[in-house]
């Protein structure tokens, strides 16, 4: 007898070896045809996999994450598969799931056209009603390099000689179209009934320029026809909030190739900026912190040390001098904040220190990965340094958590996720260390009644994280706050502090940013509220107009009232009809506009409108400024 135990802690027994598939039938008719892949003693299997002993099973289904990782995987190979139907010289090279559906790069002699997408997704919806049954089979490494050499698949070729020696080579094959893929796969194609093609951009083979080039397909794929409809509504939404295209209409910043990557501000867009650096130094202040300065450009010696040479160099700036010394661009704070740390002799009775820098860092991004303000290769981060002893790390990670949600809130960020990042393989310092610091960051959690996943190996190579994900108002995810646990840095630089006793002792260091980089946290903010920002963030916050020449010396004076009371105001004397002012300045995300004509002049008034076409009525300049305030 076999003996399956499911989730729920039922034990079934069966006579003789089946599979995932005929455990789901079994139990019902319902959850078998849900079914598309299988947990068993934690691993994910397929359907079609032959239970031989007892085990622990659990059915996944697309309401599942992994089951809706399955449908978007399988939705690559059926891309595949229709690709080189219509293209027959096209060779194919990966096809991995991304957050929000799946890709597949592709090499062909031509570029593929909107028309190619097209009729590559009409060839899909064919193919997968005709309901191919997929199958999965093992070959040892040689045969599978000659299987794909006689396709003229060099791709897969050099993907499986790069294969560990003792890794499985599984392919799966669905009609006449087979693919080496660990797996796991529906069933059959008749379970992908919810799917698009979005877009197709360039790539290099391994994400490398110097590689060959290819052409990636993007697709995505949901469990339900509605719940497709709802996220190609999320793009169009998307589409309108566009960061960059708000950037243009709202005179904020621009690009531009002389400086890849970087941020040209206008005035506009630089007020907004400042807005966010004033506001987080005076939470900064509050909560105790001291802001300093770093350099921007430093020796190659103190990268070394902390670790970054030998960890991020390809994506560091560097120079050399005349006397052959070398510096780069800071890529990150932490050092320079360890340097001041380190300057001076420190007493317990100093600690908790708790260090803010604005700091400008510099990253190489490839050309391709950029993208706008969400990622660039010059930014400023709102970056922090506390150190403290062991004893203060938990307390001192609850009351970062603490004011980190309390600052999204008040940006209109009430849908905080928070994920645990623990110790990946590539990784500096024991395990006794890794453990004690993983352990601080889950009791300030658990000390809050905060609830957290667990990105498991995901943690920096020096210390474990916290990542505070964002949703926005469409219903987006945007990763942006880190809180990093470090006693590897400490030991590193030997920085120490004097404890009670007169001993020298390594302090624990914690990184900190809540913005994260400023830079990405406006486009981020500029989305979510459609460019329409709260009164106290807009770059230019009332706008006076006025409907003739004759109101012009009383526009002026309004607008010199308003300003005197710490608004962003300013004024529209052109000569231009008022309704195209209105609008204009509408468009513009002006929260308040002030309407000025013979009327309000005479009586000292003026009329008030907010930037979604309200009309507040008129009113006194005092009754303007208290509603405006």
């Amino acid at each position: 007898m076999i003996r399956i135990t499911l989730p729920d802690g039922a034990c079934r027994e069966y006579d003789q070896p089946l599979s995932v598939f005929e455990v789901a039938a079994s139990i019902g008719n319902g959850l078998a045809k849900a079914a598309v892949a299988g947990r068993v003693d934690g691993r994910l299997v397929d359907c079609d996999y032959q239970l031989q002993a007892d085990a622990h099973l659990s059915i996944v289904t697309p309401r599942d994450p992994e089951g809706l990782e399955v449908l978007r995987h399988s939705c690559a190979h059926l891309l595949a598969m229709a690709v080189k139907q219509l293209y027959p010289s096209a060779q194919m090279a990966i096809g991995p799931v991304t957050e929000d559906g799946f890709f597949y790069d592709f090499a062909y002699e031509r570029p593929f056209t909107p028309k190619d997408l097209g009729l590559i997704e009409a060839r899909m919806n064919s193919l997968a009603a005709t309901n191919h049954r997929l199958h999965r089979r093992e070959l040892p490494r040689e045969q599978a390099v000659e299987y794909f050499q006689a396709r003229g698949e060099h791709y897969k070729v050099e993907l499986i000689r790069d294969l560990p020696a003792d890794a499985v080579l599984s392919l799966y094959r669905q009609g006449q179209f087979e693919d080496l893929c660990r797996g796991p796969h529906v069933r059959s194609t008749g379970l992908l009934r919810a799917f698009k093609l979005t877009k197709v951009a360039g790539a290099y083979w391994r994400g490398n320029a110097s590689n060959a080039p290819l052409q990636r397909i993007y697709g995505t794929c949901w469990a339900t026809r509605q719940d497709l409809d709802a996220y190609l509504l999320r793009l169009e939404q998307a589409a309108k909030r566009d960061h960059r295209k708000l950037g243009q209409q709202l005179d904020l910043f621009h690009f531009d190739e002389c400086a890849p990557g970087s941020v040209f501000w206008h005035a506009r867009g630089w007020t907004l900026f400042q807005q966010l650096i004033g506001y987080m130094r005076k939470r900064q202040e509050q909560a105790g912190y001291q802001e300093v300065n770093t350099p921007d450009v430093m020796d190659r010696g103190l990268w070394e040390t902390s670790g970054h040479w030998q960890n991020y160099r390809d994506h560091m700036f560097t120079t050399s001098t005349e006397d052959q010394r070398t510096f780069a661009l800071k890529p990150m704070n932490c050092p320079g904040a360890v340097a001041i740390f380190g300057h001076g002799l420190k007493s317990y009775r100093d600690l908790p220190l708790r260090i803010a820098e604005f700091g400008k860092v510099h990253r190489y991004e490839p050309s391709g990965a950029l993208h706008g303000l969400l990622r660039v290769r010059h930014f400023t981060q709102d970056d922090a340094h506390i150190f403290c002893t062991p004893e203060q790390m938990q307390d001192e990670c609850a009351r970062t958590i603490a004011l980190v949600f309390d600052i999204y809130q008040e940006f209109g960020f009430e849908d905080v996720t928070v994920k645990l990042s623990t110790r990946p393989a590539q990784r500096i310092g024991s395990d006794e260390v890794w453990d004690q610091l993983e352990n601080a960051l889950i009791g300030a959690l658990q000390s809050l009644q905060i609830d957290y996943q667990i990105n498991p190996g995901e943690g920096a190579f020096y210390g474990p994280k916290l990542e505070f994900v964002l949703r926005d108002a469409i219903g987006r995810d945007w990763q942006c706050g880190t809180l990093q646990a470090d006693l590897n840095l400490p030991e590193r630089f030997a920085i120490s502090y004097i404890s009670d006793t007169g001993e020298r002792r390594q302090p624990v260091m914690l990184h900190r940013a809540l913005f994260g980089s400023l830079e990405r946290f406006i486009g981020i903010l500029l989305e979510h509220h459609g460019g329409a920002l709260p009164l106290w963030l807009a770059p230019q916050q009332v706008v006076v107009l006025n409907i003739s020449e004759a109101q012009e010396d009383y526009a002026r004076d309004v607008c010199e009232r308003l300003r005197r009371h710490g608004l962003r105001a300013g004024t529209d004397l052109r000569n231009e009809k008022i309704g195209y002012k209105i609008r204009e300045h509408s468009l513009q995300k002006v929260p308040y506009l002030l309407v000025i004509g013979d009327k309000e002049k005479a009586g000292g008034y003026v009329s008030l409108r907010s930037r979604n076409g309200d009309d507040l009525g008129r009113l006194s300049v005092e009754q303007a400024l208290a509603c405006i305030c």
